[in-house]
């Protein structure tokens, strides 16, 4: 294709000087016609492809793209609630189960206390008791005295002068009475001799034949 001075000059906006630069320092394809110059240019080759123009953004695409990005926020938000929520959650299980083991441990050994305070106070009762027993068996009963093969001696007291010695009604001491004669031969500390029944209150206890069954 085949332009002149000025048409080249207007396509390719420059002026014709330029032109006649371009042609003296044979920069540019040209011919001589009939004393005028054509500035010789390759045609245009125009593409097939169809060019897609950029869509551009209207107000309704940028509402929805706020709206999905405003959702993906929603569902990060809720995800971390939830994790918070779980970790809340756990840390409160884990302090209730060391509060539980504390109060657990604290009311095993507030048991153990109260346990241990009770057989003392029982034992003194009953040491109490002993001793009262004791005295009074001194002032109104006969003790037998026995000197055994090891010089060892004992000091026997009868059945019946113990119980006399006791507060207690009758049906009282016929129920304890029974209970040392059920005893007599399976009980170390019931002592059978010529046909009574004594017992040894300086070296047994015999506290649990008074109790109440």
């Amino acid at each position: 294709m085949k332009l002149t001075i000025d048409e080249y000059a207007k396509k390719y906006k420059m002026s014709k000087q330029m032109v006649y630069t371009k042609i003296k320092a044979k920069s540019l394809d040209f011919v001589v016609e009939n004393g005028e110059y054509f500035i010789v240019v390759a045609k245009e080759k125009h593409s097939n492809t169809p060019v897609h123009k950029k869509e551009k953004p209207t107000v309704a695409m940028v509402i929805s793209l706020y709206q999905k990005e405003n959702k993906q926020l929603k569902n990060k938000i809720a995800q971390l609630e939830a994790k918070i929520d779980k970790l809340v959650a756990e840390k409160e299980q884990m302090l209730r189960e060391e509060r539980d083991k504390i109060e657990y441990l604290f009311h095993k050994k507030d048991e153990q206390l109260k346990n241990i305070l009770e057989l003392i106070n029982a034992k003194m009762k009953i040491e109490q008791t002993q001793k009262i027993h004791e005295i009074e068996i001194e002032d109104t009963q006969t003790i037998t005295t026995t000197i055994q093969p090891n010089n060892e001696t004992t000091y026997l007291v009868e059945l019946k002068d113990y119980l006399k010695s006791l507060n207690l009604k009758p049906s009282q001491k016929k129920s304890i009475k029974k209970r040392f004669l059920k005893a007599y031969d399976s009980d170390v500390r019931v002592i059978k001799k010529d046909g009574k029944i004594y017992l040894d209150l300086t070296k047994y206890d015999y506290s649990d034949f008074l109790e109440e069954n």
